[in-house]
């Protein structure tokens, strides 16, 4: 039988999703669980592989079993074997023809930035940070430039297997919650490092460096080297994979965001 998970990880300690020689993946975590439970090896396939550091609240896998074991054993089971940074929130069974990767027809990304003189102490490797004051407006109008299907090479990381660096960008917003700047986009696929490269450009931008059209030069320039530098994975989550709904898998809201209470607020720097 065939089974999807949802996961959650903090990944600050491993080194990325995919399993490598090295060890200490997430991949690797969920596996020697899921192995655990099973009784016989388990390989399982992810929605998508995220690099060092970036954190996950809604990545989906799914898995192979010969074995008949309750649901919550899944979950449950599982989360018992499970390093503390890393938990499943729910299992469901699927069709063989399920494949977390090639059915999900879009994904959801969301960076967190702290946007103050200081670094952050709590938040240290669950947010990025930028030090010198950022016009939001203006970013959120760059932003606007990534709707719709372009040619993202100049956010494309070096090493990116994709086929194709044309995609279809379905949102992406800026916004300012207190000292807290966060930015969402959601795209049918995404290109390796593309949204910490938009983040890092958009920064560029929020400071002054350049103005919101600067964006639309890039993507037209189809050039790595113009764009800015790749911003940092910490402040990375996955926060959704979309389905067809005749898979029925069970959806889950965005978790709170830290530091993020009630109505948007205008960050001041004195």
């Amino acid at each position: 039988m065939r089974v999807a998970l949802g996961v959650e990880y903090d990944g600050s300690a491993f080194h990325g999703w995919q399993t490598q020689p090295t060890g200490n993946t997430v991949q690797g975590a969920v596996q020697a669980a899921l192995t655990r439970i099973a009784g016989l090896p388990i390989q399982v396939v992810s929605a998508g592989r995220t690099d060092a550091g970036v954190h996950a609240t809604n990545q989906v896998v799914h898995f192979d079993t010969p074995v008949d074991r309750p649901l919550d054993a899944w979950v449950r089971g599982v989360n018992t074997y499970l390093p503390a940074a890393v938990a499943v929130h729910w299992a469901h069974p699927v069709e063989d023809s399920f494949h977390a990767r090639f059915s999900a027809c879009g994904r959801r990304y969301r960076y967190l930035l702290i946007n103050r003189r200081q670094r952050t102490g709590v938040w240290h490797g669950r947010v990025g940070w930028y030090h010198h004051p950022l016009d939001v407006d203006t970013m959120q109008q760059a932003a606007q430039r990534l709707l719709g299907e372009h040619d993202f090479s100049a956010f494309r990381a070096a090493d990116c297997q994709a086929k194709s660096p044309v995609k279809t960008m379905r949102q992406a917003e800026v916004r300012r919650c207190g000292e807290m700047i966060v930015f969402d986009f959601e795209a049918g696929a995404f290109l390796h490092h593309m949204v910490r490269n938009l983040v890092g450009s958009l920064v560029y931008i929020g400071q002054n460096k350049h103005p919101p059209e600067w964006i639309g030069q890039l993507l037209e320039c189809r050039d790595r080297r113009q764009a800015a530098p790749t911003f940092s994975a910490a402040g990375l989550y996955l926060v959704g994979v979309n389905y067809e709904p005749h898979w029925g898998l069970p959806s889950r809201d965005d978790v709170n965001i830290p530091g993020l209470t009630g109505q948007q607020k205008t960050g001041e720097f004195d």
